[in-house]
């Protein structure tokens, strides 16, 4: 568990939208730096992982695909938190 997160889901799709396979993640949300009052009943923020991007950039190997999920997901939650991609590449998140 993230200490921190709420109102989050976390999801698997196969591809995106565009059929691509270039993406492994989303985070589709607000994030917390750009939230105003936060109130109830809103909808949760999403994380999606997308399983055949993921498994493409994996080529087989199941080490590299944990480590692939594991870095997406920290990517895409430090997203949640408001933390840019210029900010993760800097980091060593991207």
């Amino acid at each position: 568990m993230v200490e921190g997160l709420e109102n989050v889901i976390f999801v698997t799709e196969d591809r995106p939208a565009d059929g691509s396979l270039d993406l492994l993640g989303l985070y589709e949300g607000t994030a917390l730096t750009d939230r105003g009052q936060y109130g109830f009943g809103e909808l949760p923020d999403r994380i999606v992982l997308y399983r055949e991007p993921l498994l493409a950039a994996a080529e087989g190997d199941l080490e590299v695909l944990r480590d692939e999920i594991h870095v997406t997901l920290v990517h895409e939650i430090a997203h949640y938190f408001g933390i840019d991609d210029d900010e993760l590449h800097r980091l060593g998140w991207a």
